[in-house]
């Protein structure tokens, strides 16, 4: 006969315990999975570790804040004409020198012997211009004295005639001796008349070669004052007053032709050089305002160049700073507002801050009325200058959105306070 077994009391309760601590994991493990999956979706802050900026309305200055560097405006280059070994330097760099003063002295050895040898070679040429001068001078001389006294001897055959030919009428006298005069008489006309020719055509020949030998002296003269000038220019001189701020010479070193030596800068008259990103290459134009903040105060000025030529993202302008500014120095760096034009007078704006690193300006955190939660929402941003962005949609005046970094929370929907 069967006999029923009868459970403890234990056994009884530990079923129950097992089926609730079954229970029990179940539901902790779902709630340990909605835990899991609601963490990319929203995160709990404190807000006062947050920056909040308002919504606004107001005037947008399309301005550009940038640093620029002083530069002189206007820069003398030293380079040398004729090349040399450097024998003795003057001036130091940095020093302010006055136009003309003596700044480098050079030597040239094989300079100095060709400008000796031309000048023995312009001696010589202006000693035989000066032989052939007298020369030609010699000859006209002697061409007049043929003359007088081819006139001369007409003067006494004339008169011979005369008084021979009564005496060679009257039979006292041969008719070949009055002849003989007549024949020497005409031969010293036709002597005469040929030598006024020749000295007609010497004198034409002679104005041509003098003009010649006029204008060769003067050419030869200008050789000899140019290399002479070669020579004087081994001494580098200032040529204007102003800073020398960079010489690049030492005692003993051999300077090439038209080397560099160094530069000189006007004094208070500069100009600022500003770098750029490339994305405004299309919006500088040339005198576009610029405001430059001087310790003397606000100053305005144009941008007077753009060297377009881009280089490591970036390109260049030149601002003309005005004449006189006494305060700055070269190599100085200067803030700078570029006005791009675009000022809007009743625009929407967001004050600038470090969300946009992590959202690119695409979306923003803005804060629920009751400033308990924020919400992400997507925005879409205009122009910015040195404080705010231009906000073109998604926002509205009044709301309140967080600018601070979103490095920490940026997968988040919502933020809870």
């Amino acid at each position: 006969m069967d006999k029923k077994i009868e459970r403890s009391g234990l056994q009884k309760h530990l079923k129950k315990a097992v089926a609730g601590g079954v229970l029990l994991s179940i539901a902790a493990a779902a709630l340990a999975f909605n835990n899991t999956a609601s963490s990319g979706r929203s995160q709990n802050l404190a807000l006062s570790s947050l920056t909040v900026s308002t919504v606004s309305k107001g005037a947008f200055v399309d301005a550009l804040s940038l640093r620029g560097q002083v530069v002189p405006k206007t820069t003398i280059y030293l380079d040398t004409i004729a090349g040399g070994q450097v024998e003795e330097r003057l001036v130091e760099q940095g020093e302010y020198v006055e136009a003309g003063q003596p700044l480098v002295r050079l030597s040239n050895t094989s300079l100095q012997l060709d400008v000796m040898s031309r000048e023995a070679q312009v001696t010589e040429q202006l000693n035989f211009l000066r032989n052939t001068q007298m020369t030609m001078e010699t000859s006209r001389l002697n061409l007049r004295r043929d003359l007088l006294e081819i006139d001369l001897q007409i003067s006494h055959l004339e008169r011979r005639y005369k008084q021979s030919k009564p005496l060679v009428e009257k039979g006292v006298l041969a008719t070949d001796r009055l002849s003989e005069i007549e024949d020497d008489l005409q031969y010293y006309k036709a002597r005469k008349e040929l030598t006024l020719e020749r000295q007609t055509q010497e004198n034409s020949i002679r104005k041509v070669q003098v003009e010649q030998l006029e204008d060769s002296a003067k050419m030869l003269q200008k050789n000899l004052q140019f290399a002479r000038k070669n020579l004087e220019n081994l001494l580098i001189k200032a040529p204007v007053s102003g800073y020398l701020s960079e010489l690049d010479v030492e005692i003993g070193e051999s300077k090439s032709k038209e080397a560099r030596l160094g530069q000189i800068d006007i004094p208070n008259e500069y100009k600022l050089v500003v770098r750029l990103d490339e994305f405004y290459l299309n919006q500088v134009q040339p005198d576009m305002a610029v405001n430059v903040m001087l310790d003397s105060g606000l100053v305005s000025a144009k941008v007077s160049k753009i060297d377009s030529r881009v280089t490591q993202s970036q390109f260049q302008v030149e601002v003309a700073l005005p004449s006189g500014q006494s305060d700055i120095k070269r190599g100085q760096s200067i803030d700078v507002e570029l006005m791009l034009g675009g000022n809007k007078e009743n625009a929407l704006l967001l004050k600038r801050g470090a969300f946009f690193t992590s959202s690119g300006g695409n979306w923003v955190y803005v804060l629920a009325s009751d400033g308990k939660t924020a919400e992400r929402r997507d925005i879409r941003l205009g122009k910015k200058n040195q404080d705010y962005y231009e906000v073109l949609d998604g926002l509205s005046q009044g709301e309140q959105v967080i600018t601070s970094s979103y490095s920490n929370f940026d997968k988040a929907q919502q933020l809870n306070f």
